[in-house]
């Protein structure tokens, strides 16, 4: 989930995989020293197809997925990607430093700041139905919420959230997760919504709303708190009943209150600062995510929900138009144009043309991801390794790319 250069934190605000703001030690291992601690890559390719003679397929991406463990230091990986009726999932690395066993096929991951696109989906569902509008205030909904150095609720519009253009701080600054010894004392506190706002907005506004644009996860805990209010049920609930349910997303649910991951899964690993040790994330309290970035998946259900989404079968038409209208996003990305609609970013790619997705960034956890063509064309990668250096996502950025412009 994050931008932070400080802390680890921080639902993924870059379209791919995380933003280059960040507070903690999350990117590209720089670290020979690390690097040499990991075992050899085991590749494994599955539930493929032969597509790899033309354009790019398996082997392509068996090839850049095990660049990604060797050359960066990750300790697990694993990618599918999809081409009209041609599927191909691939797996490098292993699970488990110590046991040296391979990543699991299709096992659980935390997705992050991909959680944003599920709720935004469900506003925009509610906004179908004529129970809420996109130019509500936040006040509207949560009077008094939002009423605090200079954070102002009634000129905040639900739009703004969504679009991070609302001005509000992002309440991760504030997280004490900023380095492994803190880490290890506070991994598994627990929080509730309302006090995750109330740390955002003990500081000053960014700007005024819709005068500007910075990623927070604060907006994406109030549209949390919103759909409650608006549905009388937990935005989690919401979730489930209008996407994961309707979609067969099996594999896909709310951490809650849980600390750990369903059989089968990867150790997740984070580095805290360039050239550190990593450090085993796997357990840890993810409430301070909530519907900024708290649900867990498989690379299949991820895979459907993006196709069911852009293949316009979640919003109607209406509705989908404005998921993807989009203002300028600078901040998510120094190296490409990125731009950002309703929970979505539309990124420019190296061959012309934009992608879609959003990526997601917790300790230990990183997805990356990018669709054209209404979804028929599309890639997957999830890392169980987050590390620090600024440039850590650069090869897993640049698969994205290169899988999306490859042609048939």
């Amino acid at each position: 989930m994050t931008q932070l250069r400080k802390s680890s934190m921080r639902a993924t605000a870059h379209p791919r995989s995380a933003p280059v703001r960040r507070k903690v030690a999350l990117g590209s291992v720089a670290a020979i020293a690390v690097a040499a601690t990991l075992a050899m890559p085991v590749s494994t390719a599955w539930a493929g197809s032969d597509h790899d003679r033309t354009g790019y397929g398996r082997a392509d991406l068996q090839r850049d997925l095990d660049d990604i463990v060797r050359k960066d230091g990750v300790v697990g990986a694993e990618a599918t990607l999809v081409d009209g009726k041609h599927r191909n999932s691939v797996r490098s690395g292993t699970a488990d430093r110590e046991t040296g066993q391979p990543v699991p096929r299709q096992g659980y991951f935390r997705m992050g700041s991909n959680t944003k696109t599920f709720v935004s989906t469900v506003v925009l569902q509610l906004v179908a139905e004529g129970r809420i509008r996109l130019n509500d205030t936040v006040h509207r909904w949560l009077p008094g919420v939002v009423d605090a150095n200079g954070n102002d609720g009634r000129r905040i519009t639900v739009r703004e959230l969504l679009q991070h253009t609302s001005g509000l701080p992002d309440y991760d600054d504030s997280l004490p997760i900023t380095d492994e010894a803190e880490f290890q004392k506070h991994r598994f506190d627990r929080y509730e919504p309302r006090e995750l706002v109330d740390m955002a907005v003990r500081h000053r506004p960014l700007f005024e709303p819709g005068k500007g644009w910075s990623y927070s996860n604060t907006g994406y805990i109030l549209v949390g708190m919103i759909i409650e209010k608006v549905t009388g049920q937990h935005w989690s609930d919401e979730v489930r009943e209008r996407i994961i349910e309707p979609l067969g997303l099996k594999h896909t649910f709310s951490a809650g209150t849980r600390t750990g991951l369903p059989q089968p899964h990867a150790k997740g690993y984070q580095q805290f600062k360039p050239g550190g040790r990593l450090v085993d994330s796997t357990e840890v309290s993810m409430t301070w995510g909530g519907s900024a970035g708290d649900l867990i998946t498989t690379s299949n259900d991820l895979t459907r929900f993006w196709q069911s989404l852009l293949g316009g079968k979640l919003l109607a038409p209406r509705q989908m138009a404005q998921m993807l209208r989009t203002v300028p996003a600078p901040e998510a990305s120094e190296k490409v144009a990125t731009e950002m609609g309703l929970g979505i970013f539309r990124t420019r790619l190296s061959c012309g043309g934009w992608s879609w997705g959003h990526g997601g960034t917790t300790l230990g956890h990183l997805n990356a991801n990018g669709f054209t063509d209404k979804g028929k064309k599309g890639v997957i990668v999830m890392r169980s390794t987050n590390l620090a250096s600024e440039d850590r996502d650069d090869r897993t950025d640049r698969l994205v790319d290169t899988a999306l412009c490859a042609k048939k």
